[in-house]
């Protein structure tokens, strides 16, 4: 088939390139001219797919990208994969209705539509399909068929990848759901139906929802802690020995990426707007999840006080990670970078290090991402905030004078206090 995919991000490129490799014919439409050459000459941008194999479905001919949207015409199947970000702390659906409107020009009768974008529910039914049928003059459901499978992507996860992840599908109706079930068959190993749009696209956010209470959870209980004096990762470790009932979260500076500090909100907003009620627990985790990177400043400040009797003004640290998950150089929303922003405000003099992001500027012109740095000598302290594998914490141990580990992953010490 002629597989169309709106968006070259963390989610659509993985799709076209995959597509492509199990035998359909792939137009990867990306509106960014900058991004479309560098997929045009082989280079990715994205870590999950290497330029080995983007380059083999360029030469094979199974894929190019564009950003023309003429290359849209005559697609069997087009899945929308574009951001759904938020904009003043309120869904911004923009880029949905972008692409809306540009692929509705070129439906054909028989051709499946399928948005991937994480978002409220309602969004297929009430947002994007009203807008194909609007700039197509057919009737979805009857002319085109229209589906909800949502992503399910984890940047530099090398178990669970798109081809084996299980895979949500939805349709509009009984024959839209074959159409969309029929296509994800091909490029996954399993499909899951969900008896409606509504219920996959609940799914999805629930699903993020669930890990965005916990963590914000297990954050308010590292705080609980140490205001205790008792172990918070210990107390985890014995937790998790429970072999029912129990489910292992660890704390940190915060929530990073696309989904947790958005998804979640995507609902809250939903609910309130629609129905005029509260979703108390997002709205709590929320608060604890976006103040942490607060609290990782204050521990700091209050170890260089009554270690060093400094304050941060001043103060050399050295902070390691930029990415809010270890293995990717993915820093969308980071609370590495929050941290060290508010550092930054306060008067210190903060060096990143972090393998996995450009020697340039990492898409932040106020944060020098550097690419490493020889020694920790003459670093008041250093705060660990992405556990990148090419770290070596065994030296840093050994050579810090102060450590504070936000992840838990260096035993503790004198000198090392874990979050």
């Amino acid at each position: 088939m002629h597989i169309c995919v709106l968006g070259q991000g963390y989610v659509g490129l993985p799709l076209a390139v995959r597509a492509a490799e199990v035998g359909h014919t792939v137009t990867g439409y990306e509106p960014d001219r900058t991004r479309c050459a560098a997929l045009a000459a082989g280079s990715s941008y994205v870590e999950d797919i290497g330029d080995s194999r983007l380059g083999a479905v360029l030469d094979s001919g199974a894929y190019r990208a564009s950003s023309d949207p003429q290359d849209l015409k005559g697609f069997d199947v087009a899945v929308i994969t574009v951001p759904t970000p938020l904009t003043d702390r309120a869904p911004d659906l923009s880029c949905v209705r972008d692409a809306g409107r540009v692929l509705a020009e070129w439906i054909e009768p028989g051709a499946t539509v399928v948005l991937e974008s994480t978002t409220h529910p309602g969004t297929t039914r009430d947002v994007l399909i009203p807008l194909l049928e609007e700039g197509s003059g057919l009737v979805a459901g009857r002319d085109f068929h229209v589906g909800f499978s949502p992503e399910r992507i984890d940047p530099g996860n090398a178990d669970w990848r798109l081809e084996n992840t299980p895979k949500i599908v939805a349709g509009l109706t009984e024959g839209c759901l074959r159409r969309v079930k029929g296509f994800y068959d091909t490029v996954t190993e399993v499909t899951v139906p969900a008896s409606g749009l509504e219920e996959a696209e609940l799914a999805k956010v629930f699903e993020n929802t669930y890990r965005h209470v916990n963590i914000a959870l297990v954050n308010e209980l590292s705080r609980m802690a140490h205001t205790l004096g008792v172990d918070v990762w210990h107390t985890l470790e014995l937790a998790a020995t429970k072999p029912f009932g129990f489910t292992k979260f660890q704390p940190g500076p915060g929530v990073g990426g696309h989904c947790l500090p958005i998804d979640p909100v995507y609902l809250s907003h939903h609910v309130k707007a629609r129905h005029g009620q509260t979703f108390r627990l997002i709205e709590l985790a929320q608060d604890i999840n976006e103040s942490q990177p607060d609290y990782v400043v204050r521990r700091l400040q209050d170890a260089l006080s009554r270690r060093f009797r400094r304050s941060v003004h001043g103060a050399r640290v050295l902070a390691l990670g930029a990415a809010y998950k270890p293995g990717t150089s993915d820093a969308r929303q980071s609370p590495a970078v929050e941290v060290t922003d508010r550092l930054r405000a306060m008067g210190a003099d903060v060096t990143v290090v972090d393998p996995y992001l450009p020697d340039t500027d990492g898409g932040r012109r106020d944060i020098p991402f550097g690419a490493g740095t020889d020694t920790v000598d003459g670093f008041d302290a250093v705060v660990l905030l992405t556990p990148h594998a090419e770290f070596d914490l065994g030296r840093l141990a050994a050579e810090a004078a102060y450590v504070l580990d936000t992840r838990g992953v260096m035993p503790a010490a004198p000198h090392i206090e874990r979050l």
